[in-house]
């Protein structure tokens, strides 16, 4: 179950990231069968910020992308999968250029990213993947040029600022030294408010799965403490600099924000009626809060706060 969680949570992240600079879709359903790719992104000709922000990120981002990011490490028949969609979207590029009687730019075909925490020799040989770390970083695979796919081993990742953004998609201590790393650079733009507060998401949903005894593993639990950890430091450093005012706040928009993303994880989005009552929510404890978002059905939560 927290696969799903990771899975809910990289389409967000990746979502977040990406949206100032172009069209983004998650869950796109392709026309072949019924299947779905992760992220979709499509570049806009003019971007509301510069790309280097996002580092190794912002040069996959340059053109046309699909991103499949896995939170345990890939398979021969996940990758397979993978490279089955992007073809279905060559294919459909392909029909509307014969269509409008126009010629394909290879170029301009989107291209695979495969993220994945870890990948083993074998499965890398067996794609026969290159490296080309002149012109990129340690941890990227491709495969041949014709087949637009490329494999991102995270773990190999230099810990760098510019792999940053996709280090957080990592796991185990890889992750977890991506999330302290991010919660030490200035917050000096809602941009980069809003991925730490995605990052915040994450773990208030897999802590309240931990509340409530469900299946957790190792690394989850770890991660689970070290934002906790941080956290709490954040508390204290608003405590001793006199800011009860702003403590209460970050408090709320904590409560807000887990909430929000259990109610996501429970029900697939937070229409107007479950909003309505996020307020009734905020104002109970964690203690009271999570178990009823975590039992209750749709039904029961919005009868129980009907006016």
């Amino acid at each position: 179950m927290t696969r799903f969680i990771h899975d809910q949570f990289a389409k967000q992240y990746l979502t977040e990231l990406l949206t100032p600079y172009g069209q983004v879709e998650t869950s796109k359903d392709i026309t072949a069968e019924v299947r779905q790719i992760d992220v979709l992104f499509i570049p806009s000709p003019q971007p509301t910020q510069s790309l280097e922000i996002l580092g190794l990120l912002g040069r996959m981002a340059t053109n046309y992308a699909i991103f499949e990011p896995f939170r345990n490490a890939v398979t021969k028949s996940e990758i397979r999968s993978c490279m089955g969609k992007l073809f279905d979207i060559h294919a459909d590029i392909e029909r509307q250029s014969n269509r409008n009687n126009t010629r394909i730019n290879e170029a301009e075909l989107p291209r695979l990213w495969i993220f994945s925490p870890t990948a083993s020799v074998e499965l890398l040989t067996s794609f026969n993947t290159t490296v080309d770390e002149e012109n990129w970083s340690k941890g990227i695979y491709f495969l041949g040029e014709g087949l637009k796919t490329v494999i991102i081993a995270i773990h190999q990742l230099p810990s760098t600022p510019e792999t940053l953004f996709l280090r957080i998609l990592g796991k185990g201590k890889v992750q977890r030294q991506a999330v302290e790393e991010l919660e030490a650079i200035p917050k000096n733009s809602a941009f980069l408010s809003h991925i730490v507060q995605l990052v915040h998401d994450l773990i208030a949903v897999l802590s309240a799965r931990q509340r409530q005894e469900q299946d957790i593993d190792k690394d989850d639990q770890e991660l689970i403490m070290k934002l906790s950890e941080i956290y709490q430091q954040q508390l204290e450093e608003l405590k001793k600099q006199g800011l009860q005012e702003g403590r209460q706040e970050g408090i709320e928009r904590e409560r807000r924000a887990m909430i929000e993303s259990i109610m996501q994880v429970r029900f697939g989005e937070v229409d107007s009626e479950l909003a309505a009552i996020i307020d009734f929510l905020i104002a109970m404890t964690r203690e009271e809060f999570t178990p009823l978002l975590l039992q209750s059905s749709r039904e029961e939560l919005l009868a129980r706060f009907a006016q």
